[in-house]
């Protein structure tokens, strides 16, 4: 049996949530740290993340390794996957859905075939698995 892996990330805080900000770091890795504030995760912004941005980030990144793996188990494995995540948020309500939309290169496999490896792997997707409760739709396209 595989060794469970613990990955850690970490927030400081400063103020209350309408006043406030902070900074999220990626501890395992070390790879970045980014600013957080409410008024970005309300409204929207182009310079500072959000817990959707990042959940969007893991979950776009999960997804293409379950496809990818889907994909060479039935051995036709991909050339090129681009997979963005969307995750809408509604202030007061929470996360409202997920959209991933995948554009995949992938040779000898038809359009049937590979729709339904692509919503298989959206299924067994760990992140997916972890999001069971938000709705998640998938746009699936073969070049």
């Amino acid at each position: 049996m595989p060794n469970p892996v613990v990955s850690k990330a970490s927030t400081v805080w400063n103020g209350d949530l309408f006043t406030g900000k902070g900074s999220t770091s990626l501890d395992s890795s070390g790879a970045a740290s980014f600013d957080v504030e409410w008024n970005a995760r309300a409204e929207g912004s182009d310079r500072t993340t959000t817990p959707e941005e990042l959940l969007a980030a893991a979950h776009a990144t999960c997804y293409s390794m379950a496809l990818s793996n889907e994909l060479k188990k039935n051995d036709t494995p991909p050339t090129q996957l681009n997979t963005t995540a969307e995750v809408t948020f509604v202030a007061g309500t929470g996360i409202t859905g997920i959209h991933l939309t995948v554009d995949a290169q992938v040779e000898g496999i038809d359009a049937d075939g590979f729709a339904t490896i692509a919503e298989g792997a959206k299924t067994g997707c760990p992140v997916s698995q972890a999001l069971a409760a938000t709705e998640i739709t998938l746009t699936a396209n073969l070049a």
